[in-house]
């Protein structure tokens, strides 16, 4: 309140000096409104937005994170008073999208703080993820989608900034009206917003316990990750290297890399007699990982609940004061701790190399691939190729592979789902990489399915990159094989190439193919609307490109401002040239 109270005095202040009739009138106005909130309950617009905009510098500035606090579902939050405004005359459309177009330029001069070490690599970003939620359903389940949904649409794409981020969730009772200027929007090639399926997402709440109408009210913020909004303290805990696992199932526990026994002994490979003997120790490294996360989790959440308290967050986050608890000791109402499986189409590639290659067309044995690995594929030109082009891949509709997906994610979601946190809740899944895919890569050594030492895993739920050679439909079908209702997100990219969306046919192809993924129950989808050409270019002459914006996860950023490991792994994501 002080806070604010210091903007009103300064506007005043610039007001007295002010020559000019109308800007005076205008700092006046906005000193009117740093008087009255975050003091008092907003009564206009104008006052809610500037209500919140204090509330959220008050949360970032007590945490100092590096992402994901946001207004949530801002079309919903806001309608009343846009309605009022519009009935009573003190608001105008024109007025509105002013208001909301300086909200965005509030969020896009305030980066996130300085990153450095794994954090840099982890998260290759200075956006702050805060993510903007549209549409979806209302408490009683019914369509979300008003004018202000419109005009909020209309503001993301004129804007054409990093941040905030934007979303819109679409449930299957918003009309297709949205999804066609969402793919309008899309098709301008920012990388936002991106789209969710609500029905999955309450779904996937309710699993964890929340109630329907906290579940209706929710969404996502952060890269893909669902919540409660305003009732659940959910904590990203950091990303799990599902490849590095599946190497150290190769070599018996040992890693190549720095010459140490990290996993338990599991067995040499080439004693396995069968493909579900080498996934049984490809499981026990995975037990035996996914302990050490979890009891690092709790001690890292006991040591933050007794040593950084955040009171100012706990005053807005039901049931803290009820509960007499901190946001950090477990006073919200949910509290949720997430990890983030990183690699899907990796490991699942490169077990559907061994299963198939090893096992079933005895292509290769035990020893040829442990040497065509510990070799990093040197001298084995034939077998890398038959690891990269002979192969059934995850993304192609082929169930040769796909049916290994389920396997892999039950195995590691039943590790982890439903195990305490420290602060009186659960341990949940999400799959997303933000950037660490390409740090993942980095310490990860050669694998069956054609990566060689320090190449980018894929991320997300993505296919690996370029592997997906069938279309969209092939790689969404590959992609809704698991349960994503028993995550609490999944990232999923998609690289379309800008013919597809040039006409009205093809928005309309665009939106059945995400209607079509969705009724599958999957959880996101996003979408790179740019040519290889394009980013050849600009990689070529990054003078010319420095307003080229990608989505690279649960973010869009400057192509020109990615390391040149990104860059390459955004290049050789596949373009599909065809629905």
């Amino acid at each position: 309140i002080t806070y604010a109270q210091r903007h009103a005095a300064e506007l005043e202040k610039l007001a007295a000096s002010e020559s000019d009739f109308d800007r005076a009138a205008e700092l006046r106005a906005m000193a009117a409104v740093c008087r009255k909130v975050p003091a008092n309950a907003p009564e206009t617009f104008h006052e809610a937005l500037q209500y919140y905009w204090f509330v959220h510098v008050g949360v970032i500035t007590e945490l100092n994170p590096w992402d994901s606090f946001n207004p949530g579902r801002l079309d919903q939050h806001l309608w009343p008073f846009y309605q009022k405004g519009l009935a009573d005359g003190t608001l105008d459309e024109e007025s509105a999208r002013e208001l909301l177009q300086a909200f965005w330029v509030k969020f896009h001069n305030h980066p996130a703080p300085p990153k450095v070490g794994v954090t840099a690599q982890e998260s290759g970003t200075y956006t702050d993820f805060a993510l903007i939620n549209l549409a979806g359903v209302k408490p009683d389940g019914s369509d979300a989608v008003n004018d202000l949904t419109y005009l909020i649409l209309d503001v993301i794409e004129e804007m054409r900034l990093l941040q905030p981020s934007s979303m819109v969730q679409v449930s299957k009772k918003n009309p297709d009206r949205l999804l066609r200027r969402v793919g309008r929007i899309v098709k301008t090639g920012f990388g936002q917003p991106s789209i969710f399926n609500t029905d999955a997402v309450v779904q996937e709440l309710i699993r964890q316990g929340k109630s329907l109408e906290d579940a209706r009210r929710g969404g996502c913020s952060g890269c893909v990750e669902a919540g409660a909004f305003g009732r659940e303290a959910y904590f990203l805990s950091g990303y799990f290297n599902l490849p590095k696992i599946l190497e150290l199932a190769l070599h018996d526990g040992f890693d190549p890399r720095t010459g140490k026994q990290l996993g338990p002994h599991t067995g040499d490979p080439r004693a396995f007699e069968s493909f579900d003997a080498f996934f049984a120790a490809f499981e026990t490294q995975l037990a035996h990982f996914v302990g050490i996360k979890i009891r690092g989790n709790n001690l890292i959440e006991t040591m933050f609940a007794r040593h950084m308290p955040a009171p100012f967050l706990s005053l807005l986050i039901d049931d803290c004061i009820a509960r007499g608890l901190d946001y950090h000791q477990g006073g919200a109402r949910y509290n949720t701790t997430y990890i983030q499986g990183v690699g899907l189409g990796t490991v699942t590639d490169g077990l559907s190399s061994i299963l198939h290659n090893i096992y079933q067309d005895k292509r290769c044995g035990w020893e040829t691939m442990l040497a065509a690995l510990d070799a990093d594929f040197a001298g084995h030109d034939d077998l890398h190729h038959t690891f990269l082009e002979e192969t059934p891949k995850y993304g192609n509709d082929d169930e040769r592979a796909d049916d290994l997906v389920p396997r892999v994610f039950e195995a590691f979601w039943k590790l982890i789902d439903g195990r305490p946190n420290a602060r009186g809740g659960s341990h949940r899944v999400d799959m997303l990489p933000t950037t660490c895919h390409v740090y993942f890569g980095k310490v990860t050594g050669a694998l069956p399915d054609g990566k060689r030492a320090g190449e980018t895993v894929s991320e997300g739920i993505s296919p690996v990159q370029g592997a997906d050679r069938r279309g969209p439909t092939a790689a969404l079908n590959s992609a809704a094989k698991f349960d994503h209702i028993k995550t609490g997100g999944t990232l999923l990219n998609q690289k379309l190439s800008p013919q597809l969306l040039a006409d009205d046919e093809g928005l309309a192809n665009f939106t059945h193919l995400v209607r079509g993924y969705f009724s599958k129950d999957a959880h996101h989808i996003q979408f790179n609307v740019v040519t290889r050409d394009t980013l050849l270019e600009a990689l070529a002459h990054p003078e010319k490109h420095r307003d080229l914006i990608v989505r690279v996860a649960g973010y869009s950023d400057y192509f020109v401002n990615l390391t040149p490991e990104l860059q390459q792994e955004i290049i050789r994501r596949t373009e599909q040239e065809e629905f």
